[in-house]
């Protein structure tokens, strides 16, 4: 399959597998793909990386699995898996908790459900090399007095995995279920959606970003019309236009000019800011913003990329935010950034987290990172609403959002 059309791993259902060393994770991920995307070894600790493999899973269409390695690891390089084992839990919407049927289930299974039930992760807990035992009926009562669903497979003959399927089915997060929609439901079908996108060196060469392409998408699928232009062109464009139209969507970075060309009847926001409801949480999002104003010269800002791309010049993370920040403080700030999966546990010493849109993640991992800020008194924004906040412009680019805006004026 060709990478077009393949759905963005953000926009995927994320199934993680876990379990102690050779319980048969990886095979367990085989059978399941259908094919051979895992090494598989009897040797403990064969495992050593999260190993991800987007697939379709019908009916539900497109899923990640991640396999990971033991969560029993030893010694110095063993913590290190473990480490890589755990922030997989932030970015899991369903969990596969493997074990030996036969005597396989300790209290070490039941600390790994209870951490899964705390972080409010639907779990399907599943029994491997049924053929070499059957589990304890005491085990399979409490699970079963817990609503926990459990399976018996044989990942190497191939059966139970008719039924591992369909229990995967049946555990799916109801909001999955709920197509989300990034700008269809912010107007009617017919109705004109005008995109801004500028093209700049992070723009890979004959391609939009993923936002981008991602409301083209989202905007045909509810029936109405849109047009992209750069910032340039934004009001040679619209005064070719027989009547206004219902949204103009920018790229945050040409907030500034698209204000400015864009009547003030007409509602405006960013790709950013409409990837927040979608992927984390507006609403808290901009109170973050909010917290803005408390910064001192001094104070310490973590910036989070989801991505891995490398830096260029005037990166937004890197570059553009930290010097619309400083000018609006109006002094030097400390800036420290994390990219991919690695956010870092102790959040001691940040004054505020600026997280990018999120769109090659899923929302549960940027919901987890909202939950481990509040719970550091940490406020966290994203980049869009920051940029509309320190150019002062974000009430007006919460128009589409009344709920969110009335949080800003709320602060007023």
């Amino acid at each position: 399959m060709s990478p077009i059309r393949q759905a963005p791993r953000g926009l995927r259902l994320h199934i993680g597998l876990f379990g102690r060393r050779n319980v048969g994770k990886s095979s367990v991920l085989n059978c399941l793909a259908r094919q051979q995307v895992a090494i598989v070894s009897e040797t403990a600790g064969t495992t050593t990386d999260p190993v991800e493999k987007p697939m379709e899973l019908l009916p539900l269409g497109p899923v990640l699995f991640i396999d990971t390695a033991g969560v029993d690891d030893v010694g110095a390089l063993g913590r290190q898996r473990i480490e890589r084992t755990r922030q997989v839990f932030a970015r899991t919407d369903l969990a596969l908790l493997i074990a030996e049927a036969a005597g396989g289930w300790g209290a070490f299974e039941s600390t790994l459900l209870e951490e899964f039930r705390t972080r409010g992760i639907p779990t399907v807990v599943v029994f491997n090399k049924a053929d070499q035992g059957e589990v304890p009926g005491a085990v399979l009562a409490e699970l079963q007095a817990s609503g926990t669903p459990t399976v018996a497979v044989e990942a190497l003959s191939g059966a139970g995995f008719d039924g591992l399927r369909r229990a995967l089915i049946e555990a799916v997060p109801e909001e999955f279920l709920r197509s989300p929609s990034l700008l269809g439901d912010l107007l009617p079908a017919g109705e004109l959606a005008v995109l801004v996108t500028p093209i700049d060196k992070e723009a890979p060469r004959g391609r939009l970003i993923m936002p981008q392409v991602q409301a083209i998408r989202d905007l045909l699928d509810h029936d109405a019309y849109c047009m992209v232009v750069k910032e340039r062109e934004l009001a040679a464009a619209l005064d070719r236009l027989k009547q206004p139209p219902r949204l103009v969507v920018t790229d945050s970075q040409a907030f500034l000019k698209v204000a400015a060309d864009t009547p003030e009847q007409v509602p405006m926001t960013s790709f950013s800011i409409a990837l927040a409801r979608i992927k984390g949480n507006l609403e808290e999002f901009v109170r973050g913003a909010l917290a803005i104003d408390r910064l001192q010269p001094g104070d310490r800002v973590l910036v989070a990329e989801s991505c891995s791309h490398h830096p260029i010049e005037e990166d937004i993370g890197r570059v553009k935010i930290p010097r619309w920040l400083r000018q609006y403080v109006g002094g030097d700030l400390e800036f420290v950034h994390c990219q991919g999966h690695d956010f870092p546990e102790n959040l001691t010493g940040c004054s505020l987290v600026v997280h990018c849109a999120g769109c090659v993640t899923n929302r549960r991992e940027i919901l987890s990172r909202l939950l481990a800020c509040r719970q550091a008194g940490v406020p966290m924004t994203n980049y869009g609403v920051t940029i509309a906040y320190v150019l002062g412009i974000l009430d007006r680019a919460l128009t589409p959002f009344p709920a969110a805006r009335e949080i800003l004026g709320a602060d007023e």
